[in-house]
């Protein structure tokens, strides 16, 4: 049995469920001969990007109490983002570890390789020793 959608010449469309071999029946609505209209496809499902690692559960408290089930689907969905990203490296981000997170580095924490700040006394937060810097009045 399959599903066809059939059209008369008045412009009345419906859906039938026959088999093949069978003859198209008549519209129902004038009674006029109807005709197959090619039928619009489905697409089942749906797709969309896994949580990226910073937004699975970090805490006992965040897997349910370590729930069976719920840790097998975080398992399988941080194995399907780690595949994504090894296929598409730009969906990755920043992979390098931080090396710094707190005090001044809370808003933007100091991963390997970056840059660190040059210290002055203009970004010295107030503190003006100097460790015996040469010219600073040390011996």
């Amino acid at each position: 049995m399959a599903i066809y959608e059939l059209r008369c010449g008045g412009g009345h469309r419906f859906e039938v469920i026959q088999s093949f071999a069978a003859p198209l029946p008549d519209c129902p609505e004038c009674g006029a001969a109807t005709g197959k209209v090619p039928s619009r496809f489905g697409i089942g499902g749906s797709a969309g990007t896994p949580p990226r690692a910073e937004m699975m559960p970090q805490t006992w408290r965040g897997t349910y109490g370590g729930d069976r089930e719920y840790v097998t689907h975080l398992r399988r969905t941080a194995e399907a983002r780690r595949d994504l990203e090894e296929r598409h490296p730009e969906l990755a981000g920043d992979r390098r570890p931080i090396i710094a997170h707190e005090g001044r580095y809370e808003n933007a924490p100091l991963r390997a390789g970056d840059q660190t700040p040059v210290h002055t006394p203009k970004n010295a937060a107030g503190r003006t020793h100097t460790h015996g810097s040469a010219g600073e009045g040390g011996s």
